[in-house]
């Protein structure tokens, strides 16, 4: 009875496991896309802006973002080339640069979309994009991801405490219905023993 037990438990397990799974999978990837909204429009509007004339200084602003501390917002524009121009972001004092692969991806698909971490805990989540008029180059717009990832740390947390409870739950409830069925048997047996 005790192998029958377990291998309907393990088909409910696996089941309980999957759908668990699946929910945190689903979850964290729309956190995860949600984090992106504001650089989207912060990087399409100010490749549209350069890309009709107005100067990188009316497009950047003024006051600089440190990114390894602050939350807020901030925007680099670069060059055809990929070398910064100008910069409301800075790390430890400096304009951070990303990798040249992101341009060329830009330049194939016009838009890039990444989680990029210029230095051990410093992650952002930003958008590049490409502007063509007088002059040419990209856009990035990036914000921290602290948030977004403490988020899914915790909702992490959530569905792994809510995994082990149905697991024990549907383990429970597994023994509880065999022991059950296993009486009504018993008595069915013995009635039509007795008849």
């Amino acid at each position: 009875m005790v192998k029958i037990i377990v291998r309907y438990w393990l088909i409910l397990a696996v089941i309980v496991t999957g759908l668990s799974w699946l929910i945190y999978g689903v979850v964290q990837k729309d956190i995860r896309q949600g984090a992106d909204d504001p650089q989207i429009q912060l990087a399409e509007d100010g490749a549209a802006r350069l890309a009709g004339g107005q100067s990188i200084q009316e497009v950047v602003p003024i006051e600089k973002v440190d990114i390894a501390k602050s939350l807020a917002p901030y925007i680099i524009v670069f060059d055809s080339s990929g070398k910064p121009v100008a910069s409301s972001a800075l790390l430890d004092g400096q304009v951070p640069t990303i990798p040249a692969g992101v341009f060329d991806a830009v330049r194939q698909n016009g838009e890039d979309r990444i989680s990029w971490q210029p230095r051990y805990g410093v992650r952002s989540a930003v958008v590049v994009t490409q502007f063509k008029g007088a002059n040419s180059g990209f856009v990035l717009a990036g914000r921290s991801l602290r948030e977004v990832e403490k988020r899914e740390d915790s909702m992490l947390q959530i569905v792994f405490v809510g995994w082990i409870g149905i697991l024990l739950i549907s383990l429970l409830a597994t023994v509880i219905l065999f022991r059950v069925a296993a009486l009504l048997f018993r008595e069915d047996a013995r009635e039509r023993a007795e008849g």
